[in-house]
This record gives structure tokens, C-alpha cells and sequence, in this order.
């Protein structure tokens, strides 16, 4: 299993939906934040529960993951996308299937605190890429969005094709 907020899902979120993928026979991404109402702050990540942070839906997101899945050439049997509400552990049973495997690239002290989170909730964790430097984010995308960007160059194109779809970014 991957997750994160995918606000949007870009081109990093498709190298590790890509390392989990090619480690398993099947892949659950969550979406976390899935409910606005019940997004808690984060003192190891201060800026992801404000609402500029989250801007696009589950629903939304969903279609996004859908769209770079099928960029990797993923079976869509094999992609299995839920909410997952990172900030309440006492919910994850609800939602993930007992005995899955996490996968997490660990990029900062947010990464580090879901690290811990998840080896306490008993999961199996596995770090994708110990070490790497993050080279991109949601925020860029968001920048990139806002300012008139190149931002189709940073998401891959399955989500580009959502996004336009559902007039979620500006016409130019």
C-alpha cells in the first residue's frame, strides 16, 4: 500500500506508486485526507491540513490515481484505490486489509512520524528509495497551477487529462 494526499498525484507519487507496484501483486493506494471535515493539523507537517493545501476531492483524486495507473500500464485489478485517514490509526482496520504491506518514501520529519505510526500499528514497512531528496510536491504542482506553469509537465498525463476534464485548472 502507498498513500498520501495526492493533491494532485505527480510525477514523484507515480515513481512510488511504480515501487510498489513492481514489488506486488496487487496495490492499495489511500487517499489521506479523504474527508474535509475531519482533516487534523500535524505539528511534523504544519502546512497539509489547511484548505489551499486541499483542493481537490477524493472523488477527484480517485480519478487522478486511476489515470496514472493506466499511464504505468497497470492492471486495473490490481489497483485498489480507498480513503485512508493517516491522522486517526484507530480507523485504518476499517479500511485496509489486514496484512498489507506499507511502502513509504521517507522524504521528511511527516515521513518519519507515519514511519512510526504505521510499525506501531503493526504494518510491515517498507522504505522506497532510503536517502533520495524530494524533487517535487504537491505545492509546486499547486504553484505551477496557479501561476499559468508548465504543471502538465510535472503530473503524468493520465492525471493532466483529468484535471482538464473536470475543468480543474485554468485555460490558457
Amino acid at each position: 500500500m502507498i498513500h498520501g494526499r495526492f493533491q494532485p498525484f505527480h510525477n514523484g507519487h507515480l515513481e512510488y506508486l511504480r515501487g510498489a507496484a513492481e514489488r506486488s501483486d496487487e496495490v492499495f493506494v489511500g487517499i489521506t485526507n479523504p474527508d474535509p471535515a475531519r482533516i487534523k493539523p500535524e505539528p511534523s507537517d504544519p502546512l497539509r491540513h489547511l484548505p489551499e493545501s486541499n483542493p481537490y476531492s477524493y472523488a477527484e483524486r480517485l480519478l487522478m490515481i486511476k489515470g496514472a495507473a493506466g499511464d504505468l500500464g497497470l492492471d486495473p485489478a490490481r489497483v485498489h484505490v480507498i480513503p485512508f485517514p493517516v491522522n486517526e490509526p484507530e480507523l485504518w482496520p476499517a479500511y485496509v486489509p489486514a496484512g498489507v504491506t506499507q511502502y513509504l518514501r521517507l522524504f521528511s520529519e511527516w515521513g518519519g512520524t507515519k514511519l512510526e505510526r504505521l510499525r506501531e500499528a503493526g504494518y510491515e514497512v517498507v522504505v522506497l528509495d532510503e536517502g533520495a531528496e524530494k524533487e517535487l510536491s504537491g505545492a509546486d504542482v499547486r504553484a505551477a497551477i496557479r501561476a499559468g506553469g508548465d504543471w502538465e509537465s510535472l503530473v503524468p498525463p493520465g492525471v493532466a487529462r483529468v484535471l482538464r476534464s473536470l475543468d480543474l485548472v485554468p485555460v490558457i
